[in-house]
């Protein structure tokens, strides 16, 4: 299995195969605008802008299930990524990453890279998961991993 057997809809609402990642590094990661890890939005889209030329993708997936940290509509999520942070990857409609609703690509995240102790939820937001160009996940990142601290992770996938 691989993230690219999965579909989602994009910010704006368009249906995208995730298939269309083929043979790229991907960092997925789930996002929300009013959390003490926001600012992330900024070392996300500086690596973003070093690696992407060489086939590095970023899908930030929005989701409200911690603290109801982002509450807006996608529109409005869109504008504030845009505006106060400059962001240029690819975002998606929002989504929850736990639960009887969590999108489908979550639970095959999950259950691909449990977390520590093996637990599977998610436990906030910022969680990271690196995939390599094959479409599997190679590593999961906790919030508090700064993007600029897994940059050596992305540029070693790109290398191979």
């Amino acid at each position: 299995m691989s993230i690219y057997e999965f579909n989602a809809l994009d910010i704006q609402g368009n249906e995208r195969a995730l298939s269309e990642y083929k043979g790229k590094v991907v960092l997925v990661v789930n996002t929300a605008s009013k959390c003490g890890f926001t600012p992330q939005y900024s070392g996300l889209e500086a690596v973003y802008g070093d690696l992407h030329e060489q086939g590095f993708e970023i899908l930030g997936f929005p989701c409200n299930q911690f603290g109801k940290q982002e509450k807006g509509s996608d529109s409005e999520i869109a504008g504030f990524c845009l505006k106060n942070y400059g962001v240029s990857f690819p975002m998606f409609a929002k989504i929850d990453v736990n639960g009887e609703q969590a999108h489908p690509l979550y639970e095959y995240l999950k259950k691909a890279s449990p977390g520590i102790l093996g637990s599977k939820g998610i436990k906030w937001n910022f969680t990271k998961f690196l995939v390599g160009k094959d479409g599997r996940v190679v590593k999961r990142f906790a919030p508090t991993a700064k993007p600029e601290d897994i940059k050596a992770s992305i540029q070693a996938l790109l290398a191979a």
